[in-house]
């Protein structure tokens, strides 16, 4: 299936972020830029950074002459600019540079007792409706959120039910007027702005894998 799972980018975000972590790293700060900056993209992050007065990067071999077209030096020293605060990752201090967003494939009823997804690991405690919503592992969604985190439908934070799937996860929309091709808010906005919290404490894995793996397999797009 063709998913509609996007990345979106806000660049005033990592503006802002860049203003306090350049300010904090001092003149001479590298910047770890390695796997795409974290699943961001080289195209996005590193003119910002040039414009605030970031002169170096730790990147991939594959990607030095990307950084340094775009007028950062390729290094392999240390990195000493903060990434967690530079892309407002959680506890950083700084605004989310990534928000993940997806849509609604399609509504069904669930009766009490029906279960959902692989292996049922869900099963329904009262009649309830259900969406089918695109994105899954294979865009980089891990499958320990299922039956553990909440994203954001219509205005409400909803649970995310069952395993999640190669392309697809569940969703238990309740009584909530919603149909194909309505947005679901996974993190980093609206009501899920720090759901990354809870996505890393369900996981085990940290924010910079998450977001990374994200971004490395969803479409992006740069937002204001």
């Amino acid at each position: 299936m063709t998913t509609r799972l996007r990345a979106r980018l806000s660049a005033s975000a990592l503006e802002a972020n860049a203003v306090l972590a350049v300010g904090r790293a001092g003149e001479h700060a590298v910047a770890d830029l390695r796997r795409d900056a974290w699943g961001h993209g080289l195209a996005f992050v590193s003119p910002l950074l040039v414009a605030s007065g970031v002169r170096a990067a730790r990147v991939d071999d594959a990607d030095r002459a990307t950084v340094t077209a775009a007028g950062l030096t390729a290094t392999d020293a240390a990195p000493t600019l903060d990434s967690g605060l530079l892309l407002g990752l959680p506890g950083s201090g700084g605004d989310p540079v990534m928000g993940v967003s997806s849509v609604i494939v399609a509504t069904k009823a669930l009766r009490a007792g029906e279960g959902v997804s692989y292996g049922y690991t869900h099963r329904a405690a009262a009649d309830t409706r259900v969406a089918l919503v695109a994105g899954g592992y294979g865009q980089g969604i891990v499958r320990g959120i299922g039956n553990a985190v909440s994203v954001e439908v219509a205005g409400e934070q909803r649970p995310i039910v069952g395993r999640v799937a190669m392309d697809v996860f569940v969703v238990d929309v309740g009584s909530l007027s919603v149909a194909a091709g309505d947005e679901v808010v996974l993190f980093g906005a609206g009501l899920v702005r720090d759901g990354l919290d809870e996505w890393t404490a369900t996981t085990g894995l940290t924010a910079a894998e998450i977001v990374c793996a994200i971004g490395l397999h969803a479409p992006r797009e740069v937002v204001a």
